[in-house]
C-alpha cells in the first residue's frame, strides 16, 4: 500500500485530542508484561518531544533498552551502507545491521533492523516517541522487540529484532510465486489478535489504531508480530467510553465510527482486525481501485458471502488452491461478519476472537474442492468440471472467473494439490530473505 493511501489526517479532524496530565514523579506500577500507568502516562505526554538522549534513557531505564550512540549505529549498519538499505516508508529509511557484545557489552549477538526517521517524512518525533514508549513497555510474543533507540542531536532512530519473514502484505499481495497455504494463514490471524488482544487488556489499555496488513510481520516460524506503534493511544480510562482523537489511520482499515467522529476504543481495532481477516480469507486488498467499481471496496464486496457458507467458494482466495478446511473458513468467515459489524458494541472483544478462531487450527478436513490445473507461462488457465464437495455448492461461471483469476496470478502453479506442477515449483521457490517493511505503508 503506497504512502499516499495512508491517511494521517486526510480523513479530517474528529476533535481534540485529549491528554493526560503527567503523575507525579515516583516509582512505576507495572506487572509482567503490562504498562504501568504512571509511567506511560509520564512518558506519553507532549512535553517529552525534547529530551536528550540522557533524559529519556533515564526514563525507560527499567525497559531494558538500549540507548545506542550515532556510532555504534553506524557500526552496526556499515555505516548505513546501501548493500545494508532494506527499503523505505513513511517513517524512512530502514538498515539492517547486526549487533552483539563487541559493540555494547550485554547485547545478544542477533541481526537487527534500524529505522532512521526521516526529517522530511510524513512522521514525526511525536510518532518516534511512541513506539519507544509503547515498545519499551511491552512485551509480548506477538509484539515486535524494540532492541534500543538513537536519540542524539538530530537523528532518531528505532533498533528492532529483525524479522525474515517480511510482512504479511507482501506475502498476500507481492509473491506471485507462492501463496499462504490455510494453516498458515489461520496461525498468522491467530497470532495477530493475541497481540491485540493483550494491549487491550494490559493494564493500561493501549488503542494500537493503525491494524493493517502491512504493520503485520512475520518470523521465520510465521509468527505474527505486531509493529508500528507510533499511531499507538491508551485507551478510555475511568468512566469514559472512548478518546476522541484527530483521525489517523490507514484507508479501507479504519472503523467507520471513527473516521466519522474521531472517537476511538478498542472495537475500532476489532473492525481493523476484520478487514485483515478478509484479506487473509480472499487475498484482496482492503482497497483495490484496479478493480471493478463494486469489488474495489473489500468490506462492501464481501458483505454478501460472509453469511452464506454456500457462496464460500466464490468469497475465498484462488491462490489457496482450494485446499482448506470448509469448516473453518465458514467459522473464520463468521468471525469476520461480527467484527465487521457497524455497530461497535455489536463487535466481540479481541479475547473472543482469540477464542473463536484459535480452535479452527485444529481443524483437519482439508479437501481438494476439484482438480484445476493451469497451462504453466499461459494467461489463459483451464479447468475441469468438480462435483461440489463439502457442502460447498458449485458455480460454474464463478468456477470460471476464479480460475481465471488464479491463472493470471500464480501463472506457475497447479490447483490440485498433488500435481507434479505443484511439488516442482514449491520446492523451487525459495522464501525471500529481505527483512520486513518497519515503517508505515
Amino acid at each position: 500500500m503506497g504512502l499516499r493511501e495512508s491517511l494521517f489526517g486526510c480523513f479530517g479532524a474528529g476533535g481534540q485530542e485529549q491528554g493526560q496530565e503527567p503523575a507525579a514523579a515516583g516509582p512505576a506500577s507495572r506487572r509482567p508484561g503490562g504498562v504501568g500507568k504512571r509511567t506511560l502516562r509520564r512518558l506519553s505526554t507532549a512535553n517529552l518531544r525534547s529530551l536528550s538522549l540522557q533524559d529519556l534513557s533515564r526514563k525507560l531505564e527499567t525497559t531494558k533498552l538500549h540507548a545506542f550512540t550515532l556510532d555504534e549505529l553506524k557500526a552496526a549498519t556499515k555505516n548505513f551502507s546501501t548493500t545494508n538499505f532494506l527499503g523505505e516508508g513513511g517513517f524512512g529509511p530502514v538498515y539492517k545491521g547486526f549487533v552483539d557484545g563487541r559493540l555494547r557489552p550485554g547485547l545478544q549477538p542477533q541481526h537487527v533492523a534500524v529505522k532512521y526517521l526521516d526529517s522530511d517524512g510524513v512522521q514525526g518525533h511525536r510518532e518516534w516517541l511512541a513506539e519507544v514508549v509503547y515498545l519499551g513497555m511491552l512485551s509480548h510474543p506477538h509484539l515486535v522487540k524494540l532492541v534500543g533507540f538513537c536519540n542524539q542531536d538530530d537523528h532518531r532512530m528505532l533498533v528492532y529484532e529483525y524479522m525474515p519473514g517480511q510482512s504479511l502484505e507482501s506475502h498476500l499481495f507481492k509473491n506471485l510465486l507462492a501463496s499462504l497455504p490455510w494453516s498458515t494463514r489461520l496461525k498468522i490471524a491467530v497470532g495477530a489478535a493475541k497481540g491485540l488482544a493483550f494491549l487491550h487488556e494490559a493494564e493500561t489499555p493501549v488503542i494500537y489504531r493503525d491494524f493493517k496488513a502491512s504493520n503485520i510481520l512475520l518470523d521465520s516460524d510465521y509468527t505474527a508480530k505486531l509493529s508500528d506503534f507510533g499511531l499507538a493511544k491508551e485507551g478510555p480510562q475511568g468512566d469514559a467510553t472512548h478518546v476522541t482523537t484527530r483521525v489517523m489511520g490507514t484507508h479501507g482499515y479504519a472503523a467507520p465510527e471513527y473516521i466519522l467522529t474521531g472517537h476511538l476504543t478498542a472495537k475500532s481495532d476489532v473492525y481493523s482486525f476484520g478487514v485483515v481477516l478478509l484479506e487473509l480469507l480472499t487475498g484482496r486488498r482492503s482497497v483495490d481501485k484496479s478493480r471493478r467499481g463494486r469489488e474495489q471496496n473489500l468490506v462492501d464486496w464481501a458483505r454478501p458471502y460472509l453469511r452464506r457458507a454456500d457462496r464460500l467458494h466464490r468469497f475465498m482466495d484462488p491462490g489457496l488452491e482450494m485446499q482448506y478446511s470448509a469448516r473453518a473458513a465458514e467459522k473464520a468467515a463468521g468471525v469476520a461478519h461480527q467484527c465487521l459489524q457497524s455497530v461497535p458494541k455489536a463487535r466481540p472483544t479481541m479475547r473472543h476472537v482469540v477464542d473463536a478462531l484459535e480452535p479452527l487450527l485444529a481443524l483437519d478436513d482439508d479437501v481438494p474442492m476439484g482438480p484445476f490445473v493451469f497451462t504453466v507461462g499461459g494467461a489463459a488457465a483451464e479447468a475441469e468440471a468438480a462435483p461440489a464437495q463439502a457442502g460447498v455448492a458449485g458455480d460454474d461461471n464463478a468456477d470460471a472467473e476464479a480460475a481465471g483469476r488464479q491463472g493470471k496470478r500464480h501463472v506457475m502453479s497447479a490447483v490440485h494439490a498433488e500435481s507434479p506442477l505443484r511439488s516442482r515449483y514449491a520446492s523451487a521457490v525459495k522464501r525471500p530473505e529481505s527483512p520486513p517493511t518497519l515503517s508505515r505503508a
